[in-house]
């Protein structure tokens, strides 16, 4: 069936929203999805420019919200009208998938990121020419196809506008701090980066029961949204030496834990400088960067760890239903970093994403979709 979808032609070009491709026929393990909306990740502008390559053309978008439209012969837990949000795909049935780390899956790569669908197929193409996907999912798509292990199931009362972004951004912050961290209530933790992914990993450390709760960045009013979403502590490390700010909030020692969200090489090196003694940094963006690691004074006399995560370690048909119990109570308000633009403005939400501007986008693709229903 022909799809109206997102089209990024070659490295570094704009969006460019099409109606001529071609979306694949459904497999028995299909779940086709009509989609609301979508957030835009900064994994996404890194494929558009290059910094990591999957191929081009490519239809990019894997934090989508949806309604499933059909189902395959084989698959059990969803049907027609469902509302499901969706993440990356894990085969169920390496060693790792078995052991309960999906995102360690084996086949991650090949599954995810190799522009084909798992068994090798196109998921897309144009005039029978192949076009790239991501996560076997795209979601800048008006229709798309998935896997069942790509969905998750949620409640109708809420809205799907908000949610894809809990596919991603947010369970790979949050699930840093609750799956592979693990801070105990009274340790202490800081964050460098207020974005999505780093104001998720902000509230999953205050939600913990860190008494001190540190979020460090350059803009003010990203660190006065962090303030209220339950920093205890904020540093503008655009004024101030952040190491310094923290060892002096922490007495002197330091912080037990520590995420970066930015990629960024000094900020990394920050990360794990503002340490305690053995403390651990899990440094989390999708960068092209390196850091320069003392392994004599940073690692072997202080017993620091540097720990890379993807996607929070995280099972999503388990950690997002958890994040959605937080948000009812009140405790994980992500949505106060969201934006909506409609889908014909990706081009500018893209940019506000990498300027900053805004936390998270939402590109709202189903305008006629009505909250609730």
């Amino acid at each position: 069936m022909k799809i109206k979808a997102a089209v990024v032609e070659k490295q570094g070009a704009p969006f460019e929203i099409r109606d001529d491709i071609e979306l694949a026929e459904m497999q028995p393990d299909d779940v086709q999805v009509h989609m609301v909306a979508s957030g835009i990740c900064h994994s996404d502008e890194a494929l558009r420019i290059g910094d990591a390559v999957i191929g081009y053309p490519i239809v990019l978008g894997h934090e989508g919200s949806g309604i499933v439209e059909k189902v395959g012969s084989h698959v059990q837990n969803f049907k027609p009208g469902d509302h499901v949000v969706l993440s990356f795909y894990a085969c169920g049935n390496c060693a790792n998938c078995l052991k309960g780390i999906p995102t360690r899956c084996l086949h991650y790569g090949a599954n995810n990121l190799s522009g084909v669908r798992p068994d090798g197929t196109d998921h897309f193409t144009r005039n029978g020419e192949h076009v790239a996907d991501m996560f076997d999912q795209s979601s800048f798509t008006t229709t798309t196809v998935v896997r069942e292990s790509n969905c998750v199931k949620v409640d109708k009362d809420l809205d799907l506008r908000k949610l894809g972004p809990l596919g991603c951004g947010y369970v790979t912050g949050s699930g840093t701090v609750l799956n592979t961290l693990k801070p105990r209530p009274g340790q202490t933790i800081a964050v460098f980066g207020t974005g999505a992914v780093g104001l998720a990993a902000m509230m999953a450390g205050h939600i913990s029961g860190c008494t001190t709760v540190i979020a460090v960045d350059i803009v003010d009013s990203r660190l006065e949204l962090a303030k209220e979403l339950g920093a205890t502590n904020v540093v503008n490390s655009k004024k101030e030496n952040a190491v310094e700010a923290i060892k002096k909030l922490t007495d002197g020692y330091g912080v037990d834990f520590a995420v970066d969200t930015t990629g960024v090489t000094a900020v990394m090196e920050d990360s794990i400088k503002a340490l305690a003694q053995g403390g651990v940094s899990a440094c989390i963006a999708v960068t092209p960067n390196h850091i320069d690691l003392d392994t004599w004074n940073d690692l072997c006399v202080d017993d620091r760890t540097v720990t890379g995560v993807n996607m929070g370690d995280s099972i999503p048909q388990i950690d997002i239903p958890r994040l959605i119990k937080f948000y009812r109570q009140g405790m994980f308000d992500f949505d106060k970093t969201e934006k909506f633009y409609k889908f014909d403005q990706i081009n500018e939400a893209n940019a506000d994403s990498r300027s900053g501007k805004t936390i998270k986008p939402i590109l709202v693709i189903d305008e006629d979709y009505q909250p609730g229903k």
